[in-house]
């Protein structure tokens, strides 16, 4: 409440007249706030100060608006800085606020911070991925200005994960701050950042619904307190209210709640309950409200997922952490933007790559009916000098830490059904397993309502740690052909037909990069759209609808900035870092999932200048058997997959009109057959970039 006001709390004011027209507000919201007695939560966004600390001093520090990130500056100037910057502001402190508890709490930094108030260490929180929280009562100065400092580190380091992957971490304070203001007693902002309040279901029925509700207490002066827990549901009915008068320990309390007859949740019925958790006796002086789903989730290999025990394939996208304009800094209308694409191709289903996203992106997931897998950042990239796990105690439990924050923030939101421990980490050196196993008991331990999933791209004892395994696998594309990825199917059908498998996959291609012929296409780094497009093209073909897996996932949806890359782009995805344009296989997945729009589209569109006398077509359509013209001539096109069909091979000459034709679609391109220049062979092109490497 009171936002545009509260701006100027937030922000060191040296003047004067400006401190006193604050002073003045600040007392007429302390009356208002003495009434109420509840928290107050204030955006610190504005007026930080940044600069790096390289710079040594703060004189020539720039004004910046959080989120924010050096690495998306204009100070940057092109170059990728893994490094250390400095965020400045100050804070205006009223002394009515003298017998409150102040706790400021931040939704991501990248990737280590030390938070100083008045020149004192509030803490340190290791991993970009999560949010945390400090409480800094006992450093404020009441009545007077304060000034915080934020000290952000992104370089590598052996003892934060993720110590291994291609992903850019954008250093900065790339997600939203805020001030929380509590009473002396007060439900704990400082649990893992979590809200405090996370609701546990037990068992789910359309019966019946049996849970707990952990509340997590803090007080610097009772021992005691009254404790309001109530359940709302959809429509605004009251479902459930219990009060209670509860002792304030170290340990969480633990409410048994039951509710009849619920509305379950569910990818076609988001249905979504408030919980609220009050504190106060003969008015409230804390509150804290959240939503949540109820739903069950279950897994075989006979039956695949199910979601309140019916069967529900996934049909999932892998998505990063960034995009062109904002780099990491996405804010709402960057998620909005790329949900709807997800929701266009069809996916029902996203996986959060190596970090969790900020929870604005999992609160629309909730409403919207999407099924969510979060990483935890146990990650291995495919460059063979990384090492993504060392097997040392500040290693561990920082792994073990993020997890912990990852689940007690994600826990409420019906839309996460698994939890990933790891993504394909390799069987060499040390011995990984006993630390996955600690891993997966703990994500148990925590919520016992999910299942555990890792994906892997090895053999193993790592495989028979989580619930479910999900395989990454690339046959076909540095070795073998495309059609090798149906012998590995049918050996893991053979012999591990027990396990509860998904499979994910996914290569790269760029744009701008043409196909030619075998003995002149150049071979470093020469990544031309097409390949990326029968590669998908066969794996969809051979495993889309295999019933063997519960899930299929392609990896990735959209490019993502990888500065360790020739291009420094990971190009895999099935639409550019800039969301301008979609790749081939982004309508060959469309015409298979989305099941609401048809699809029908000409596959190679932009290859408008083409060589060689005999061209074959290719058309993804889901409105049935399209009719294709090239110039006057109609040609007979066959399904060679499910929404793939294809012409045999025709000769033609100079410039000509492609038509595609099914119900009311139409789709179409111009291009001229001839001879077309190639490339001239350069030394630069035939070497082998020694960084990168695939699995």
């Amino acid at each position: 409440m009171w936002y545009s006001e509260i701006h100027y709390l937030c922000t060191n004011r040296c003047e004067h007249d400006m401190k006193r027209s604050i002073t003045l507000l600040l007392l007429l919201l302390a009356g208002v706030v003495s009434s109420a007695r509840a928290r107050e939560v204030f955006p610190i966004n504005e007026g930080w100060r940044f600069f790096f600390k390289s710079e040594r001093t703060s004189d020539n520090a720039r004004h910046v608006t959080l989120p924010h990130s050096w690495n998306t500056d204009p100070l940057a100037q092109g170059y990728w800085l893994e490094t250390t910057g400095n965020y400045q502001n100050g804070m205006y402190i009223p002394a009515e606020w003298a017998s409150k508890r102040l706790f400021v709490k931040f939704y991501g930094v990248q990737s280590v911070a030390d938070v100083f108030v008045n020149g004192s260490l509030v803490g340190t929180h290791r991993g970009g991925g999560t949010a945390f929280v400090f409480e800094i009562t006992d450093k404020i100065r009441f009545g007077t200005d304060n000034s915080l400092l934020v000290m952000v580190n992104n370089s590598w380091r052996d003892d934060v994960l993720p110590t291994s992957t291609d992903m850019n971490l954008y250093g900065g304070i790339y997600r939203e701050a805020e001030l929380i203001v509590t009473e002396s007693t007060a439900i704990s902002p400082l649990y893992l950042g979590s809200e405090g309040v996370l609701v546990h279901p037990r068992n789910v029925s359309f019966e019946r619904v049996d849970g707990e509700i952990e509340v997590h207490l803090t007080s610097k002066t009772e021992s005691s307190c009254s404790l309001d827990i109530s359940i709302t549901a959809p429509d605004g009915r009251q479902v459930f209210e219990k009060r209670q008068k509860t002792k304030i320990e170290d340990k969480p309390l633990m409410i048994p709640f039951s509710v009849e007859a619920p509305e379950l949740w569910s990818p076609d019925y988001p249905a979504l309950y408030t919980v609220t958790a009050a504190i106060g006796e003969d008015s409230i002086t804390d509150r804290v409200v959240v939503r949540t789903g109820f739903r069950s989730i279950a897994a075989s290999p006979e039956k695949g997922l199910e979601i309140n025990g019916l069967r529900t394939p996934l049909h999932g996208v892998v998505l990063h952490h960034d995009n062109a304009l904002s780099g990491g800094t996405l804010g709402p209308k960057d998620y909005d933007d790329d949900l709807r694409e997800i929701h266009d191709i069809g996916a029902n289903a996203l996986r959060s790559a190596v970090m969790p996203h900020a929870q604005y992106l999992y609160d629309r997931c909730d409403e919207q009916g999407l099924l969510v897998w979060i990483d935890s950042p146990l990650h291995r990239s495919s460059f063979l000098s990384d090492m993504a796990y060392f097997a040392t105690p500040a290693f561990e439990q920082n792994g073990l830490q993020q997890l912990q924050e990852i689940i007690a923030q994600n826990i409420n939101h019906p839309s996460v059904i698994m939890w990933g421990i790891f993504s394909q980490l390799w069987m060499r050196g040390d011995d990984v397993t006993p630390y996955l196993r600690r891993l997966n008991d703990t994500a148990h331990t925590m919520d016992a309502s999910r299942p555990t999933v890792a994906c892997s791209d090895q053999d193993g004892a790592v495989n028979f740690v989580t619930d479910l395994i999900v395989w990454k696998q690339d046959v076909g594309w540095q070795r073998g052909s495309t059609d090798d990825v149906t012998v590995w199917r049918d050996q893991l059908q053979k012999n591990w037909s027990y396990l509860r498998s998904g499979v994910q996959y996914g290569e790269p291609g760029f744009l701008g990069h043409k196909s030619y012929t075998a003995q002149d296409e150049p071979r470093s780094n020469w990544l031309p759209e097409d390949r990326q497009t029968r590669f998908h093209e066969e794996y969809a073909r051979n495993l889309q609808n295999d019933s063997l897996f519960w899930g299929v996932w392609i990896e990735n949806l959209f490019d993502y900035g990888s500065a360790r890359r020739p291009y420094g782009v990971n190009g895999s995805g099935l639409i550019t870092l800039n969301r301008r344009e979609k790749k081939d296989a982004f309508y060959l997945y469309r015409a298979m999932w989305n099941r609401n729009d048809p699809t029908l589209h000409i596959v190679d569109k932009r290859q408008r200048m083409r060589d060689g006398d005999k061209q074959l077509f290719r058309v993804y359509s889901s409105a049935g058997l399209p009719v294709l013209t090239v110039g006057a001539d109609t040609l007979v096109m066959s399904e060679y997959a499910p929404c793939q069909y294809r012409t045999d091979s025709v000769a033609l000459k100079g410039v000509v009109e492609v038509k595609a034709a099914a119900g009311d679609l139409r789709d179409s391109v111009t291009i001229r057959i001839g001879n077309v220049l190639k490339p001239k062979r350069t030394p630069g092109l035939r070497r082998t970039a020694g960084r990168q490497t695939t699995n």
